[in-house]
């Protein structure tokens, strides 16, 4: 399989993921809870959290949902839709409908044609020990924090450069970055890198570079890169700004 192909099969199930009837192109809606239970338009039964858990009651005795801040959220069935209950600072809900316009209009991702010239060899450089870093969200006043277990060294054009990475899955790295087309041709918040170290090198194929949800949707709370994680020059490889948002 040729470079070319290799990348055009990566976009496809990337973009296939997207599709997803249940994922971050079907979220219609997103609701912070408050300490007193109510109800929410739509959504059976009320909903409410405390300084520990979020809760729900739909007759009957409540369900309570204790979750991690800035983790992964769950969720409960409503009839066609699922409602995720998420700890952002707070808790939130948001409704993912497989009829939302979004998912129903979805025709891809725009990106930049693929170059090998884009697959830059790096140094990880792990610390000691993983440093909580606290970084901003697209919704503004939020911040979340994550483990940043090293950081990523490698070289452009004759000069250095460095990029904090946090954990990503099955043992990888999840870099967000920012770079001169940010705004321009990418999404001005931030885009991500998935890498994985192998005896100290990594290999950052920057025309895998992907949007976080909040590229699509508003009813996302992405975080934005480290300080320090914009690269100074043009990355023109990976995905573009959504068809969504122009």
């Amino acid at each position: 399989m040729s470079f070319a192909e290799d990348w055009q099969t990566w976009k496809t199930d990337r973009e296939k993921s997207l599709a997803d009837p249940y994922g971050w192109l079907a979220l219609v809606s997103l609701d912070w809870l408050e300490t007193s239970p109510r109800a929410y338009d739509g959504l059976p039964g009320e909903w409410w959290q405390d300084d520990d858990a979020a809760y729900w009651r739909n007759g009957g005795e409540p369900q309570r949902f204790e979750l991690v801040q800035s983790g992964p959220g769950t969720r409960v069935e409503a009839g066609e839709v699922e409602i995720e209950i998420a700890r952002r600072g707070g808790y939130l809900i948001r409704v993912h409908d497989p009829k939302a316009e979004v998912l129903r209009n979805f025709r891809g991702v725009p990106s930049y044609e693929p170059q090998d010239q884009w697959v830059l060899e790096g140094v990880y450089e792990p610390f000691d020990e993983p440093i909580p870093t606290t970084v901003g969200a697209v919704v503004e006043g939020l911040s979340h924090v994550y483990e940043a277990p090293g950081r990523v060294r490698f070289t452009h054009n004759g000069a250095e450069h460095t990029l904090t990475a946090f954990n990503g899955r099955n043992g990888g790295l999840n870099i967000l970055f920012t770079d001169a087309t940010s705004g321009v041709t990418t999404y001005a918040a931030n885009r991500s890198l998935a890498a994985t170290p192998v005896d100290g090198k990594v290999l950052l194929d920057f025309n895998r570079a992907t949007n976080l949800p909040c590229a699509f949707t508003d009813f996302a709370t992405c975080p934005l890169p480290p300080a320090g994680n914009h690269l100074p020059f043009e990355v023109e490889a990976g995905e573009k700004t959504p068809y969504e948002r122009e």
